[in-house]
């Protein structure tokens, strides 16, 4: 029998990459924070790039592998000094299925744990909706596609499209077996419609996803698109351990 990639052996829950994701529907809001609280959420040595925070509402209509889900993501701004490395670094991450959870937190160390996100029309207003515990951790809303916008603005402010991650695993005897920054480009990007308007941002304490502790200071706008993309396997632009 060849090595299997992933357990259980037989039907593992992690599959191999790529993976695509079509007809994916994302809510994007994004607000200005206080750069003293972001830089607790950033491991060193990683930096701010500005006070951006990034909120996203996935609904995922036909992934590989995975099946529907929603997930809802948090991701910082940053930077790694000395390289050309610049991306969305994620804090906080929540989904709603094993797969997805299990292959992000195993090949790229993303934060992701259980919750209950949506994203829903409620007549003329888009609401996304981030709930873990039975508390809703974050509403976020906009108006219904009031104009038609470009996702290349929102790229321009924070280029999400590369995600930094903070990799840890431990050996079954407690040492630290892998301890990384991790990094993933989205390849074959199809965009096929964007719109954009005002949008609030409301946040609930939770001390199992605290999101809180990133206030906020100033709301931009939401931007309500659609797209097909690629999860590739990513690289390690940073290993604590050498």
């Amino acid at each position: 029998m060849t090595d299997p990639y992933s357990t259980p052996m037989g039907a593992p829950l992690v599959p191999e990459f790529p993976i695509v994701f079509r007809n994916t529907e994302v809510l994007s809001v994004w607000y200005r924070t206080d750069p003293r609280a972001m830089r607790e959420f950033l491991p060193a040595p990683l930096e701010a790039a500005s006070d951006v925070v990034l909120l996203h509402f996935y609904v995922m209509h036909d992934p590989d592998w995975f099946g529907p889900h929603r997930e809802f993501a948090v991701q910082l701004d940053a930077l790694l000094p000395g390289t050309d490395v610049r991306g969305a670094f994620s804090p906080l991450l929540m989904l709603t299925t094993d797969g997805g959870l299990a292959t992000g937190r195993e090949v790229y160390g993303q934060p992701k744990k259980l919750g209950a996100p949506s994203l829903e029309a409620r007549g003329d207003l888009l609401v996304g909706v981030a709930a873990r515990n039975g508390i809703d951790v974050v509403t976020a809303t906009t108006p219904y596609k009031p104009r038609r916008g470009a996702l290349a603005d929102l790229l321009a402010l924070v280029p999400f499209a590369t995600n930094l991650n903070y990799k840890v695993v431990p050996h079954v005897t407690g040492e630290t077996a892998i301890r990384q920054l991790t990094a993933r480009t989205l390849q074959d990007v199809v965009v096929h419609e964007c719109h954009v308007g005002p949008a609030t941002v409301e946040l609930r304490p939770n001390a199992q996803f605290p999101l809180h502790r990133l206030p906020v200071v100033e709301v931009g706008d939401g931007y309500h698109w659609r797209a097909d993309f690629t999860l590739p396997f990513g690289r390690v632009v940073h290993d604590y351990l050498k």
